[in-house]
């Protein structure tokens, strides 16, 4: 099973189609053991830039201490991984339809995996 790079993991982190020598890694990604995690892993990627950037402007352009800036960022972190976990098994599905699974297919091997 071909893995993408880092490059390519980023891209398809923020929502690119890899390559179809990839398929496999895709379907692995959405059905393994651990999906949650790797798909948790995605979301933080995917906020980071963005709670940067809202640190260095909230702590350079006004008064607001750091710590309190990084509690309420921590906790806008936390609401980010809160609401798209709870579609993680529907946005994962998505990923699956642009790689050209057909729908349902992650649901359907992480059903038969689990059944094992």
């Amino acid at each position: 099973m071909d893995r993408p790079g880092l490059w390519q993991w980023l891209r398809f982190t923020y929502g690119a189609r890899l390559p179809d020598r990839y398929r496999d890694w895709v379907l692995f990604d959405a059905t393994c053991r651990t999906w949650l995690l790797r798909y948790a892993l995605r979301i933080v990627v995917q906020t980071l830039p963005w709670l940067v950037v809202a640190f260095v402007g909230l702590t350079v352009f006004t008064p607001i201490p750091a710590g309190l800036v990084l509690a309420a960022l921590g906790i806008s972190l936390f609401m980010s991984l809160y609401f798209t976990m709870t579609s993680a098994d529907e946005l994962a599905e998505v990923r699956l339809v642009k790689q050209g699974f057909a729908p349902g297919t992650g649901k359907t091997v992480r059903r038969e995996r689990r059944a094992r």
